[in-house]
């Protein structure tokens, strides 16, 4: 199988380095082709702009989605962006690798995804009726694919746990899992988070090693998130509102949208 990683850390030397080293070697001992999207050591562009639309008439007003649109239309993408777009396409499993910075992705991969996700491509495709809202949220163009985060951060586990002050893990995710690999149609794994790092001995290390190469392992096979499809009848149609009935009464949140039957 071909699986894409793409890095976002400005050191190669750093822990994060060190474990996309262990997920490759492991990816090709199972057997797979591996690609690497090393966005800092690539100088990766991170800001949408003008420049991404050359075909734009100098006085036209930029409006980023109509021009990518109109670009990925007419085969007038950068070489850059469209040489993602074909990574994404080549692949059947992507991975996303970064340190958890101020609550998010770093820039640099969120000006990746901005880039790289052009209207036509990832969004603003397939029907919109009152029984369709797109292809979206467990449909679209990575339908089929499968993707996964590999996160580091220095907090503590507990400090990201249900009761923990910077709030759950997986409500942090939430955002890149639901919506940035979710929407255009990827099957989502669980992330494999590693905490504490910036304290982490060659045991500890060692540890988070031997659980990135079982991930890998299982990484056509795991189950994914159980994310509530968009157009298979649990959402209400233009309003794309969870059906009343479905749900727990006291559940609020990004909770709703994972069909916690689905996962028993």
């Amino acid at each position: 199988m071909n699986v894409l990683l793409v890095f976002a850390h400005p050191e190669p030397r750093s822990l994060n380095g060190a474990l996309r080293d262990v997920a490759v070697a492991e990816l090709k001992a199972q057997g797979h082709e591996v690609r690497i999207s090393d966005l800092y050591a690539m100088g990766w562009k991170s800001a949408a702009d003008r420049a991404d639309f050359p075909q734009l008439a100098p006085e036209a007003r930029l409006n980023v989605a109509n021009a990518s649109g109109e670009a990925f239309k007419t085969h007038t993408l950068t070489d850059d962006v469209r040489a993602e777009q074909d990574k994404l396409l080549w692949a059947d499993a992507v991975i996303l690798q970064f340190p958890l910075w101020w609550f998010t992705m770093p820039a640099i991969l969120k000006g990746w995804v901005d880039r790289v996700y052009s209207y036509g491509f990832t969004y603003g495709v397939g029907e919109h009726s009152d029984k369709r809202w797109g292809n979206r949220y467990g449909e679209g163009v990575f339908a089929g694919k499968r993707a996964m985060l590999i996160v580091t951060t220095g907090g503590w586990e507990e400090h990201y746990s249900e009761r923990g002050i910077n709030g759950p893990i997986d409500d942090l995710l939430f955002p890149i899992n639901h919506g940035i690999l979710f929407y255009p149609g990827f099957d989502v794994l669980p992330a494999l988070v590693a905490h504490r790092v910036n304290r982490l001995d060659e045991a500890g290390f060692a540890g988070i090693a031997e659980q990135l190469r079982e991930r890998m392992q299982t990484l056509f096979t795991a189950r994914p998130i159980p994310y509530r499809r968009q157009n298979h009848g649990d959402y209400l149609i233009p309003s794309m509102q969870l059906r009343s009935e479905l749900g727990d009464t006291d559940m609020r949140g990004f909770a709703l949208h994972v069909d916690a039957a689905a996962s028993r």
